[in-house]
């Protein structure tokens, strides 16, 4: 190997690129090439180590408690806590013949002087795993990830008693060249914008010299200034509104309009709301396809979380159901019914569009036969935009997830009963409901009813809980990916990742009585109650972000609907093979915890 060619196998291993070219020079001086043959002990708790080592060819195992934890292969390297805590927390024995590079123990503790990689191998597993990830997308770093909204310009708040008069307050608005009148009451706040105005004042007749309460509307939507602005573009997205009022602590500082906002990120996102919310046939909304796709790739390059992402289109998509809805059913019938999504959509974790699972809840005594003609439309249409048809016919146009409340009840009885396969899938799918349109008290009900059927049921909830064990998680004991020959040398992310995550804190959640859907949102509100602590749920919350990222980049490539979960390890990075070993050995942590916390072993 040429000293080019060692040099660059130096500046792939993160984070010995970022050196200066001056110390990468001496650092390749002092750099030794050693040779170890198979079962040669290099650390132990006994035997403290002399370098760091970077693996030309052949592999090591480590060792902890008498099993492989890891197994390192060409272009791995280990172990600096071994040199830096001068402790191992296992074995490291050659595997195969070994021909490796190494950096002298004082050299590396030389090396760690440079803040950066100081930095990077002073940090835990979490704070590690996130600096692995922000590396694999510096380069597309963006506004997106790093603005907060006191970073943007805010417009004058105008803040007003509510005995002031609208013309005395108009006259302020005016002075203050604000768009907006904030009106503080006792303990809260209203607003008066050019709609009240028109609506209340010029064609409602109220008159100018009236106290300015009678025409401000309540609930005022707020910001902390230190917030994110991606997620004041995702507030006024699922809001519908045009701007948010800034706060600092308990403090109005300002008021972030829409269109500053939009100039700031030239986002697309608000014209697709826009173009569903004006949207009056099904053409208009067909016209929309290619749009969310160009709006993922965009957001994606812009190295916008997934998470982000995901909520960001799931507001779009209920959007859409609920555009559906209003021109399928009646207005008068709409009162009397809940359409609710479940699965990923009901989490607000779908990206691409998958197979829809969707249902109507119908109120006591109305004839469920008046809904069967709109949900039938109301499903051709879906069909007609994109949203694929559910393999297991979980949705509308089916009799079945189309039935009053007290059918519904009875349904929750028999899945609690019987515990069979099927009716753990159906619960599963129901425990992620979302009311999107109509009345969404139908949904709370039963819900409530649910999670009372739970109340005290460990035995049931550990049937529940057993799924997460159905599939194995494709990292073998030598920690190397296990793929599946059947289909390309490929893994399946979803069955061997992220089903489990997804599973055990729903049901962790259900045992609980979280009412959150969202996956993540479950992990902190068991954090919250302390059924588990903050490090294993911000894990769980990294290792959740990486398989949902790279699950993203599968989906994008993917030819058709059957490869969104499948990736070959080998066409991804090495960062992101490392993030993906992480990630399955939390998921491996999360399952031993499962199976602990529910005695699944005692589940027949």
């Amino acid at each position: 190997m040429s000293i080019h060619e060692q040099r660059k196998l130096i500046e792939s291993i993160h984070p010995f690129e970022l050196l200066s070219s001056i110390t990468l020079d001496n650092l390749m001086k002092r750099i030794d090439i050693a040779y170890y043959p198979k079962d040669t002990l290099l650390i132990s708790e006994n035997l403290p180590s002399i370098a760091f080592y970077i693996i030309i060819k052949g592999s090591v195992k480590e060792m902890i408690e008498g099993e492989i934890y890891t197994l390192f292969n060409a272009g791995d390297s280990f172990d600096a806590d071994a040199l830096i805590y001068e402790r191992a927390n296992g074995d490291f024995i050659v595997e195969e013949d070994l021909i490796c590079y190494e950096i002298k123990k004082e050299d590396f503790i030389d090396l760690m002087q440079d803040k950066s990689v100081r930095g990077f191998f002073l940090k835990d597993f979490v704070q590690r795993h996130q600096h692995l990830k922000n590396y694999s997308t510096q380069s597309e770093l963006t506004p997106f990830l790093i603005s907060r909204v006191c970073d943007i310009f805010l417009h004058n708040a105008c803040i007003v008693d509510e005995k002031e008069p609208i013309q005395s307050a108009l006259k302020k608005q005016k002075e203050l060249k604000a768009n907006v009148i904030i009106v503080k009451y006792k303990d809260d706040f209203g607003i008066v914008t050019d709609v009240d105005l028109r609506e209340r004042v010029l064609l409602g007749g109220v008159d100018i010299k009236d106290e300015i309460h009678k025409i401000a509307t309540h609930k005022l939507i707020t910001i902390d200034k230190n917030d994110f602005l991606f997620n004041a573009l995702l507030l006024m997205t699922q809001k519908e509104i045009k701007r948010v009022v800034v706060k600092e602590g308990e403090e109005i500082v300002g008021v972030l309009e829409q269109l500053d906002l939009l100039s700031y990120f030239a986002s697309h996102s608000y014209l697709i709301a826009v173009q569903i919310d004006k949207a009056q046939k099904l053409d208009d909304l067909k016209a929309l396809g290619g749009d969310f796709k160009n709006l993922i790739v965009s957001l994606r390059v812009k190295g916008v979380k997934v998470r982000y992402i995901t909520k960001l289109l799931s507001s779009l998509n209920e959007k859409i159901y609920k555009k559906l809805f209003d021109m399928c059913v009646n207005p008068e019938l709409q009162k009397d019914c809940a359409l609710i999504l479940m699965g990923s959509e009901g989490r607000e974790e779908q990206t691409i569009k998958s197979d829809q699972d969707n249902a109507l809840i119908i109120r006591d005594g109305v004839d469920a036969e008046l809904f069967k003609e709109p949900m039938l439309e109301l499903n051709r249409h879906l069909l007609e935009l994109g949203f694929p048809k559910c393999s297991g016919d979980v949705m509308v146009s089916n009799e079945f997830w189309r039935r009053s409340v007290a059918s519904y009840k009875s349904l929750i009885d028999k899945w609690t009963y019987d515990m069979s396969d099927e009716s753990v899938q159906s619960l599963s799918i129901f425990l992620d409901s979302k009311c999107v349109a109509g009345d969404s008290s139908l949904l709370k009900e039963l819900r409530a009813y649910l999670y009372n059927n739970f109340y005290a049921r460990d035995d049931v909830l550990a049937h529940v809980a057993k799924a997460i064990l159905n599939f194995d998680t494709p990292l073998s004991i030598f920690s190397g990916f296990v793929i599946e020959k059947e289909h390309k040398n490929r893994l399946d992310l979803k069955k061997g990742g992220i089903f489990a995550l997804v599973h055990g804190v729903r049901t962790l959640s259900l045992k609980h009585g979280i009412d959150a859907t969202n996956s993540i949102e479950r992990i902190k509100e068991l954090n919250n109650i302390g059924v588990i602590d903050k490090t294993f749920a911000t894990e769980l919350i990294e290792s959740f972000d990486t398989l949902s990222s790279i699950r993203l980049k599968a989906m994008l490539e993917a030819k058709n609907i059957e490869q969104n979960n499948y990736i070959n390890p080998k066409n991804l990075e090495k960062i992101e093979r490392d993030l993906l070993k992480d990630s399955f050995k939390v998921i491996n942590k999360f399952k031993k915890f499962m199976s602990f916390h529910f005695h699944l072993n005692m589940v027949i």
